[in-house]
């Protein structure tokens, strides 16, 4: 909501209505026995027949965004020059609060004038789980001020008692249109305006029936009360940001009715576009909302989870028949390897299902190339470890290419006029040498967890195919070559190696290197005459590296990373990179309050200590060691009318910051929480909101040093590693178990099917789609399954059932519904 407050209007109604208030969507703080928590996956895939550009030039530069409700809290890189644009973007994050809709954006990027908002798909929350873990095409719907609406209004409606002529007493009807409006509120998203407004207007003098009369049914059915909120434009056009209409037959029984109702688009805007016209998007999306139970619960499920690499054969194991039964494999995944990689049961896990792998492998070429449970372990285990080790490695190097202009087109067909291919080769070739001596050199930083599993698959592979000498080290580079540094060259902005999408120059020139880099580092490839692409222009570019001093620094780097040689880390005396990005935040009291007290700054966290900057890269301007972290709490939208934001409580003053979004402020409170949680001196109480003019706003005490008048959130146990609450990821996997008992009985009886009868298989769709080596034991471990999840839906139910008859529907965590136009 912009910085002027709306104003309510009402219509039809015969009795005051009192006490309108709006805000908008907040978190369900749940801070009792049960954490809900809500989280969203997917991807955006790619849009198609985008609308044309009138004229010559009909090709568009666009990106997408997402959005709850209308606060944008992920956008996608810029594609150019396409009217189907291809982003192929995963996504996925926690989503701190409450909202109606989920939607997707698509924008036509803009340079001297504001993006263009091409269309939308806009999801209601209560619609998702119909398109859960599938990729679908949704046609783009028309964008207009009177469909983007958000937030919640409180209302109260009476019908008085009033004394006629005569001195009788009746509930007087009102039959004529009226409008009444509210005072402005200023710059605040959650405007109180408690104002009361009569509507006195009786029967014509034609009406005869009665002269005095009751509330009548048929009037009843017909009135309604219509609350619109504006957002006052000053010198220009109010701004609509959303309607309810309320029947006025709620007060049929009651003649006093209170409620908050949500916000309603109105359905009076671009009723002639065929929303064909507009194009389509393809999205896969996965949204889960959890109830986290108290530890205790999940000992049962954690400690069969945990027994998962010790079963005999693995398939056999909980985890492993958790992934079998998943509609999608990265569902489990995630979870699975979060908890595993916790409790230090991650690389024998991985290196049994990888083993199993090997079984099916027939060709050594094609070594661990697949999209496997092990590869997908692996995949998402690199990801959870290695950022730090991304970060040291390659970050300066993709920094020097992203700020450089420098041109390393070699595609003629691309080339641009004046570009000389020769500059361009020698720009891309000292690109390549630099990043890939970078590469071979950082085996001392490489995390340990990494470099156990590269030695297990080392040695699997060795065995697998004994007579091929160069599989111990594809088997290796498959992973730590094609799958984490040729990724996180091509796309540095997902592993947070770069504040924003490069350009598309710099992602055409890191998309070179990459290639090379992977094809580097591919040994089988290097044990080859010829390479393995497929463009000449490359096949030409890469001689340059065929020489035997690529292929010995490969094979020491990866002999480096796959030894079972004890080494220090080369990190392990450095700070280890957390989390960075732009935020504001508010000047430490030097000027009175404004707009002019908050600034953009680039904030960087470490293991050690929070810094600011003015920009990326330049000397710190503030920094708190962690260890003087006393509390990080969100702070009250009220202390300076701005959203999102949070406070980092220390020795200090208090440091106020602002991020960007909802989701953004989510994660840096949750991470600093996490690395300053075993801090000595730690806040039990906070104050809210901000000491100002002599006092605090949240409590009025006047002492700047008294105590919080709040008790400080409590989160997870002290020993809980960074990034890891094993209680949450638990309870994601009962979940899956819970949505795929189906399956999970499918293989139950699968079992019994193999273990009674032992001859050709007649019906081998009955399970065949199942990895079953043992039936016996597979069987013993699905009832074990079962029997927990059974014993873990009585508490779920239980909340459920409290939480229903708790949130009554009107109540501010559970508005109602209001009727649109």
């Amino acid at each position: 909501m912009a910085a002027a407050a709306p104003a309510a209007a009402a219509a039809s109604s015969e009795a005051p209505a009192a006490s309108a208030t709006a805000e908008p969507e907040a978190g369900d703080q749940d801070s009792r026995e049960v954490r809900v928590l809500q989280s969203l996956r997917g991807k955006i895939c790619e849009a198609k027949n985008l609308l044309p550009y009138l004229g010559p030039h009909k090709m568009r530069d666009c990106f997408c965004t997402i959005n709850l409700d209308q606060e944008e809290v992920y956008r996608t890189q810029v594609v150019e020059k396409s009217l189907s644009p291809f982003f192929s973007e995963e996504f996925y994050f926690e989503i701190p609060r409450t909202f109606q809709y989920l939607s997707f954006y698509v924008y036509d990027k803009n340079v001297l004038q504001r993006d263009l908002r091409i269309g939308k798909v806009a999801i209601k929350k209560e619609d998702l789980c119909n398109h859960s873990g599938k990729e679908t095409w949704f046609s783009l719907q028309p964008v207009d001020s009177n469909s983007e609406v958000q937030g919640k209004v409180h209302l109260e409606l009476k019908l008085n008692e009033l004394i006629t002529e005569n001195g009788t007493v009746c509930q007087q009807l009102v039959v004529q249109n009226d409008q009444k409006k509210t005072k402005v509120k200023k710059k605040t998203s959650n405007p109180q305006f408690n104002e009361i407004f009569y509507f006195e207007v009786t029967r014509s003098s034609s009406y005869t029936r009665k002269s005095q009369f009751q509330v009548e049914e048929e009037d009843i059915e017909k009135l309604e009360i219509r609350i619109d909120l504006w957002n006052n434009g000053n010198l220009v056009q109010d701004v609509f940001l959303g309607e309810i209409k309320v029947p006025v037959n709620v007060l049929r029984t009651d003649s006093s009715h209170q409620a908050w109702y949500l916000l309603q688009p109105r359905d009076n805007g671009n009723k002639s576009s065929k929303t064909d016209d507009l194009g389509s998007l393809r999205l896969n999306i996965c949204y889960t909302e959890d109830y986290v139970l108290p530890s205790e619960y999940y000992g049962p499920l954690k400690t069969l989870l945990l027994k998962s690499p010790d079963v005999q054969p693995i398939s056999a194991s909980a985890a492993y028949i958790l992934s079998e039964i998943c509609r999608d494999k990265n569902d489990a995944v995630l979870p699975l390897v979060r908890l595993l990689l916790h409790h230090d049961k991650l690389v024998p896990f991985a290196t049994a299902v990888a083993e199993l792998d090997l079984k099916d492998t027939q060709d050594a070429n094609t070594i661990f190339r697949g999209n496997s449970l092990a590869t997908r372990c692996l995949d998402e285990m690199m990801k959870i470890v290695g950022g730090h080790y991304l970060k040291v490695t390659l970050k300066p190097i993709l920094d020097e290419i992203c700020d450089s202009s420098k041109s390393c087109e070699i595609d003629p067909i691309k080339l641009k006029e004046g570009d000389n291919v020769e500059n361009n080769k020698e720009n891309l070739r000292y690109y390549v040498d630099k990043l890939f001596n970078t590469i071979v050199k950082s085996s001392m930083s490489c995390p340990t967890v990494m470099c156990d599993i590269f030695y297990s698959l080392r040695q699997m592979a060795t065995q697998r195919f004994p007579n091929d000498p160069h599989v111990q080290y594809s088997a290796v580079s498959s992973f730590v070559f094609l799958r984490f540094f040729a990724v996180a060259v091509v796309s540095p902005h997902t592993f947070h190696l770069r504040p924003h999408h490069p350009d598309a120059q710099t992602i055409r020139t890191l998309t070179l290197i990459s290639k090379t880099i992977q094809t580097l580092g591919s040994w089988g490839s290097l044990s080859k005459s010829k390479s393995s692409f497929k463009e000449t222009f490359m096949c030409e570019f890469f001689k340059m590296f065929q020489e035997e001093g690529y292929i010995i620094a490969v094979k020491k780097f990866l002999d480096e990373i796959s030894s079972t040689e004890t080494k220090e880390s080369s990190g392990t005396s450095e700070p280890v990179h957390l989390k960075e990005g732009e935020m504001y935040k508010r000047a430490q009291g030097r000027t009175r309050i404004g707009k002019k007290n908050f600034k953009k700054r680039w904030f960087c966290l470490t293991s050690r200590e929070l810094t600011y900057h003015k920009q990326p890269g330049k000397d710190a301007i503030y920094t708190i060691p962690v260890k003087n972290i006393l509390a990080v709490e969100k702070l009250e939208e009220s202390s300076f009318n701005k959203k999102n934001m949070f406070q980092v409580i220390h020795t200090e003053k208090p440091l106020y910051v602002q991020a960007n979004n909802c989701v953004e402020a989510n994660e840096w409170i949750d991470v600093l929480c996490r690395v300053s949680r075993c801090n000595q001196n730690r806040l039990s109480f906070y104050h809210p909101s901000v000491y100002l003019n002599g006092n605090w706003l949240c409590c009025q005490e006047t002492g700047e040093n008294t105590l919080g008048c709040k008790p400080c959130t409590a989160g997870v146990p002290a020993d809980i590693q960074i990034d890891i609450d094993e209680d949450r990821e638990t309870e994601r996997i009962y979940s899956l178990f819970t949505l795929s008992l189906l399956k999970l009985q499918k293989m139950e009886e699968a079992c019994g099917t193999i273990a009674v009868y032992q001859g050709p298989q007649k019906e081998p769709d009955d399970y065949s789609n199942f990895v079953i080596e043992d039936s016996v034991t597979t069987f013993k471990t699905i009832q074990q399954i079962k029997s927990i999840i059974e014993k873990l839906d009585e508490p779920h139910e239980k909340y459920r059932k409290k939480r229903s008859s708790s949130a009554k529907y009107g109540s501010k965590e559970n508005p109602i519904v209001g009727k649109a136009s």
